[in-house]
């Protein structure tokens, strides 16, 4: 079959690897049929190599026809459609019985002492393979894939992988109150969807970007936008009485710009050796921070700040007087999926499309285009937001 591999910095190829197949009983082989490049895929293309092998196949947004499934696999069978979420889960042990299914403690990746495995996402994160692929091996198929019904487009449901439980649980993190007001940091799909769904929960939402397209998709679904190169700080404040945003919703993460002396120690990691580089990232690997730092001064007294953005470093600087004085609450990590689906699935499904899901693709490609759309990506070319391709 044909699959998007990881090959070094800035370099992915489709190449010829061989079909999955069952390896153990909770197993299922899934014919993919959309697969989308997430933002958090660019931090393999570009910060987080030493952590890659090549040959990988990357991506964790996928959905499709189930084609085969193993012996202890009951909830699905050949012929449905699901998607699967980026997080590989058991869905019966502690974690998961605490919703976390993020820290899932089968899938536990302890050698580098993270979370639960994702899909095409390093060696801190299992080695899996992905679903930037005409066909993938899902593992805990007894428990992860979500069954969707067979009409529509995929565009409806495909974002139930990743995009709208991540910006779901965004949102519920950074928990205005009742009528108040939300920031969010970043208008890439995490946080156009963040956006859209603090709209549609009753807050006032206040979207910043310095990409004009961006912000025009967000304005199409009725968020305020400001231009984060022009004193967001200050704005944000002056529209909020002056106290600053309730919550804030950082979903910009480890590449923000305005960073550069970061942004030139993570380049420099990523020239590493990858054993020597994965060793530098564990001990004092930094991240650009200049959206966090942002999240920090505007956030009003008492506020809350949700972090959705992937953070990597281990030595980042943060100003804690400053977050200790303003009494700021902090809740961030990796989305719990399938904690969120039985919320989300009616509202994707419903015609009226609630959350704006069929307004997020801005892309459609076929998978042999792949490498020249995560370079259109990175670079945000063309308008790029958010690319599906189809195997």
């Amino acid at each position: 079959m044909k699959a998007l591999t990881w090959q070094g910095k800035r370099s992915v190829s489709i190449e010829e690897v061989p079909d999955p197949q069952i390896q153990e009983p909770t197993d299922a082989i899934v014919r993919i049929t959309s697969t989308a490049i997430c933002g958090s895929d660019l931090h393999l293309y570009e910060v987080l190599t030493p952590f890659m092998d090549k040959g990988d196949i990357i991506g964790h947004e996928p959905m499709g026809i189930v084609e085969e499934v193993g012996s202890a696999v009951a909830h699905i069978k050949p012929g449905d459609r699901v998607v699967i979420p980026f997080n590989v889960s058991c869905g019966h042990c502690f974690m998961c019985r605490q919703g976390l299914q993020s820290q899932c403690e089968t899938t536990q990746v302890r050698e580098y002492n993270t979370g639960a495995q994702f899909l095409g996402y390093s060696r801190l994160y299992g080695s899996v393979s992905g679903g930037q692929a005409e066909y993938m091996r899902v593992p805990h198929a007894d428990y992860g894939p979500i069954k969707v019904p067979h009409t529509g487009e995929d565009e409806r449901y495909l974002y139930l992988s990743d995009v709208v439980p991540t910006a779901w649980q965004a949102v519920h993190y950074a928990a205005p109150p009742e009528g108040g007001s939300l920031a969010v940091l970043g208008l890439g799909p995490i946080g156009q969807m963040s956006a859209r769904i603090g709209r549609h929960l009753g807050y006032r939402v206040i979207a910043v970007d310095p990409v004009a397209e961006r912000r025009a998709m967000a304005e199409r679904h009725g968020i305020e936008t400001l231009d984060s190169s022009e004193g967001v700080v200050e704005q944000l404040k002056d529209l909020t009485g002056g106290r600053g945003p309730d919550s804030v919703v950082d979903a910009v993460g480890m590449e923000g710009h305005g960073s550069h002396v970061a942004g030139a120690a993570q380049k420099a990691v990523g020239l590493l050796p990858s054993p020597v580089g994965r060793q530098a990232m564990e001990v004092a690997g930094v991240d650009r921070l200049s959206a966090l730092y942002t999240a920090i001064d505007a956030v009003r007294r008492g506020g809350t700040i949700s972090i959705s953005g992937v953070y990597g470093g281990m030595k980042d600087p943060l100003p804690m007087l400053t977050m200790f004085d303003k009494q700021i609450q902090l809740r961030m990590g990796q989305c719990n999926v399938r904690s969120w689906t039985d919320t989300l699935l009616p509202l994707v499904d419903d015609p009226s499309d609630p959350l704006g899901v069929l307004d997020l693709k801005t892309h459609t490609a076929p998978l042999d285009a792949a490498p020249e759309m995560y370079e259109k990506f990175q670079k945000k070319q063309d308008g790029c937001i958010k690319v599906v391709l189809k195997p």
